[in-house]
C-alpha cells in the first residue's frame, strides 16, 4: 500500500514541475512577444513624431485628449524613456489586458493634466525592472505632438492590488505601475514633473 501512495505522490509531483515548466515557458515566450513588439513599434513612433507638423496655434489648456497615431492595430500616444534602466517603450492610448502583452499603456490621465497613469507588464523589456528605480532618477514621456515631459522619481512603492484610487489620486505628475510575481500587489513608481 505504501507503494502505491508514493507512486502517485510521484505522479502528482511530476505533473505539477511538468505544468509549471509550461507556465514558465509560456511566460517566456509572451515576453520575447512583448519585446519584438516594443522593437518593431517604437522607431515607428519615433518617425511619426519627428515628422509631426509644428503647433498650429491651438491654445495649449490642459487636457486628457492626446493625439495618438495607430500602428498596427494598437493606438499609441507617445513613448517613454528610462535612462537608469535603459529602456524606451511606446505606450498605447488605452489600456486592456491584450493591449498590456504588447506594450505598457495609459491607465489614467495625460501630462497635461499631471496625472498620467501607466500600467506595463512585468515583463523584463517593459516594467519588470521599474523596482530598481530610486528617487532622483529620471522619467521621460514624448507624445504624439513631440512634446517631451521630464520627471524625477520621487517613490518607489507597493500598493495592493485593489488600491485604484491611491493609484489614480493625482497627487503626482506621473505614476508607472506593474503587478508583482504572484499578482498580489503593484509595484509603484510615482514622478513629479522636473
Amino acid at each position: 500500500m505504501r507503494s502505491k501512495l508514493g507512486t502517485g505522490s510521484m505522479i502528482v509531483g511530476a505533473v505539477l514541475v511538468v505544468a509549471a515548466l509550461a507556465l514558465f515557458l509560456a511566460n517566456q515566450w509572451e515576453a520575447a512577444q512583448a519585446a519584438a513588439s516594443v522593437d518593431a513599434v517604437l522607431p515607428q513612433i519615433v518617425s511619426e513624431i519627428e515628422q509631426e507638423e509644428p503647433d498650429d496655434g491651438q491654445d495649449p489648456a490642459a487636457s486628457n485628449e492626446m493625439t495618438a497615431v495607430e500602428i498596427d492595430g494598437h493606438s499609441y500616444i507617445g513613448y517613454l524613456s528610462i535612462p537608469g534602466l535603459g529602456l524606451e517603450l511606446p505606450v498605447i492610448a488605452d489600456w486592456n489586458y491584450d493591449s498590456l502583452k504588447v506594450a505598457p499603456c495609459r491607465y489614467s490621465g495625460a501630462p497635461k493634466t499631471n496625472d498620467l497613469v501607466i500600467a506595463g507588464h512585468n515583463y523584463i523589456r517593459h516594467f519588470g525592472p521599474i523596482d530598481r528605480l530610486q528617487p532622483g532618477d529620471t522619467v521621460d514621456f514624448t507624445d504624439m505632438d513631440g512634446e517631451t515631459y521630464h520627471y524625477e522619481v520621487k517613490v518607489v512603492d507597493i500598493l495592493s492590488a485593489t488600491a485604484v484610487e491611491e493609484m489614480t489620486s493625482g497627487a503626482y505628475d506621473l505614476t508607472l505601475f506593474t503587478c508583482n510575481y504572484d499578482g498580489q500587489a503593484r509595484i509603484t513608481v510615482r514622478c513629479d514633473r522636473s
